[in-house]
């Protein structure tokens, strides 16, 4: 399998720490959706991030679905989300608010980055930053809820726990004046103790 994309990129990097916990051997593309479009639209014509090519050479885009894809590729005991109805509905419940961290991050990002600042609607900004924190005000109250030595839902880490700590370390690494860690202390020590484990380690955004 190849797994196209930069680890600067949150979705591309939970999909990276996913495949470690997976077990599963994979090829790491560095490929740029800025600096290298016209190579990486060689492999994928619409240039997105993740882009996984599985062993049969089907292309496979978005985070999601590539995780989709890749909880059924292994034994049960190695996947990443509950069986369970209920505690499923809270996975993709936590899952959820964090991809919405990420997307809310891009998009003030590219507000920053890419739109000349007389071009700028400022309340479209605000609205972006204050949906960003309120993602991460449910992120807060979820991560609380769960003090001590486990995870978001037990003793073992799952999407959720990695979703969740990626999303809170890109957010702090592009808009580090943005989101004061203090304003969100139990996150802020969730996504740290993620990031000193092994496999976030050995796979860290840059």
């Amino acid at each position: 399998m190849q797994l196209i994309g930069m680890m600067d990129s949150p979705f591309v990097r939970r999909v990276a720490i996913s495949l470690a916990m997976y077990g599963l051997p994979y090829e790491h593309r560095a490929l740029s959706v800025f600096r290298n479009f016209d190579e990486f639209a060689k492999t994928n014509p619409i240039v997105k991030a993740p882009t996984l090519i599985t062993d049969d050479g089907t292309m496979l885009v978005d985070s999601s679905l590539i995780l989709d894809y890749l909880e059924h590729k292994v034994a049960p005991e190695r996947r990443l989300m509950p069986e369970d109805l209920v505690a499923r509905a809270k996975a993709l419940q936590l899952i959820g608010f964090a991809l919405a961290a990420c997307e809310k991050t891009m998009q003030h990002v590219y507000e920053d980055m890419l739109r000349p600042r007389e071009k700028r609607h400022e309340p479209w900004v605000e609205r972006v930053r204050t949906q960003l924190h309120a993602a991460y005000a449910q992120l807060e109250t979820a991560v609380a809820a769960h003090p001590g030595n486990g995870w978001l839902l037990g003793d073992r880490l799952m999407l959720p726990d990695i979703t969740v700590a990626v999303a809170w370390r890109f957010t702090q690494f592009m808009l580090l004046n943005e989101i004061d860690p203090a304003r969100y202390p139990a996150l802020a020590a969730f996504s740290a103790r993620a990031e000193a484990l092994p496999v976030f380690v050995e796979t860290p955004l840059e």
